[in-house]
């Protein structure tokens, strides 16, 4: 049996390492970790990134799967590739899934301001956009935050608090947690819901979304 490629995107700031307590078969799938690359400069889009990104992709008719900002980043690839399915965690599927607080620091474009005081203290910085629950683990977490370069994060928060789904993308399934108090709940509609799963499930509730992930690509 021909094995499905699987291509994983992190999180805002992480490395591939936050995947590492998912248990897929290696038999059934051919799994691939994608890293951020640098952005050309602060300004380029996140469409041109996406095009960026998806020359990474080797396999044809890959799934993808992307946790939080690399939810959104994986919905951008799919306009550039023909996926077998992509898979969206602690993540949104339009513009309209963030909170309003997102809206408000888009309105002021106070995110421009921040930056700098990421790049030497992102724990502290992050519970503002990642919930207060990721500052309470950090000791745990951190490790998982390797991508701290200034160019990065100002380009990748600015792109987040800035993105607008134009196209409603097909072939989506979108895992949440009750308990993300990044991307509330109250705000997702047509997800599979893991009851008290946080924003850094992926960490904490990797044998549920293992089985959850399986399911979907052997129905």
């Amino acid at each position: 049996m021909k094995k499905i490629p699987i291509y994983f995107v992190p999180g805002l700031a992480a490395g591939p390492e936050i995947f590492e307590n998912l248990e897929l078969s290696k038999d059934r799938y051919d799994i691939h970790y994608l890293n951020w690359i640098t952005p050309v400069a602060q300004e380029e889009s996140i469409a041109n990134y996406a095009m960026r990104l998806s020359e990474e992709i080797k396999e044809e008719n890959p799934v993808l799967v992307g946790v939080s900002f690399g939810g959104i980043m994986v919905q951008e690839m799919s306009k550039y590739l023909d996926v077998r399915k992509v898979i969206i965690i602690s993540s949104v599927k339009h513009h309209k899934e963030l909170p309003k607080k997102f809206q408000f620091v888009k309105f002021t474009k106070a995110y421009k301001f921040f930056p700098t005081k990421v790049v030497s203290n992102f724990e502290d910085y992050a519970q503002y956009f990642l919930g207060k629950s990721l500052k309470k683990r950090a000791d745990i977490y951190k490790k998982y935050l390797s991508v701290r370069t200034e160019l990065y994060l100002n380009w990748s928060i600015g792109t987040i608090i800035r993105w607008k789904q134009t196209e409603k993308k097909q072939n989506i399934t979108h895992i949440h947690g009750t308990a993300d108090h990044v991307f509330p709940i109250k705000n997702i509609e047509n997800c599979i819901e893991i009851e008290g799963g946080t924003h850094i499930m992926i960490i904490t509730k990797a044998k549920k979304l293992t089985k959850i992930i399986n399911a979907v690509l052997t129905s």
